[in-house]
């Protein structure tokens, strides 16, 4: 696997960090994983409750030798998830991060909980027909 880096860009590799000084291409030989800077929620930015999942789950990526403590808070966070769960594209999203965490792939699980985001928020708008408008 190729991946492009630009000048004073971040990639997390195994828990390790690795900053580039100039534009780079990295080719990646064996199985590992990784996290693009790009892809790094900062803690504030986890303002939902599938925002914070995502952050704990990217914590397991970030700290590979020392992430049971992630893996279980992500167990706990899924559970109070599915339980309130009412949209079915969630809820099967919900599974998706399941599966791909209790099979140790936290990239895939990440993957499946970024893709509710835009199903989250649209959730959380308002519904326009039962809002007053005033004037």
């Amino acid at each position: 696997m190729n991946i492009s880096l630009r000048r004073g860009e971040r990639i997390f590799i195994n828990g390790a960090v690795l900053r580039v000084d100039r534009k780079v291409c990295i080719e990646l030989l064996n199985d590992v994983t990784f996290l693009l800077e790009n892809h790094v929620m900062q803690a504030e930015q986890a303002s939902t409750p599938l925002k914070r999942l995502y952050f704990v789950i990217q914590t397991m990526i970030m700290t590979p030798n020392d992430c049971e403590a992630a893996i279980q808070l992500s167990r706990e966070m899924l559970v109070s998830l599915n339980s309130t769960a009412r949209d079915q594209r969630i809820v099967a999203g919900l599974s998706a991060a399941v599966r791909h965490i209790e099979d140790r792939r936290p990239f895939e699980a990440l993957k499946s909980v970024r893709a509710l985001f835009p199903i989250e928020a649209e959730l959380s708008v308002p519904d326009k027909k039962n809002r007053r408008d005033v004037a």
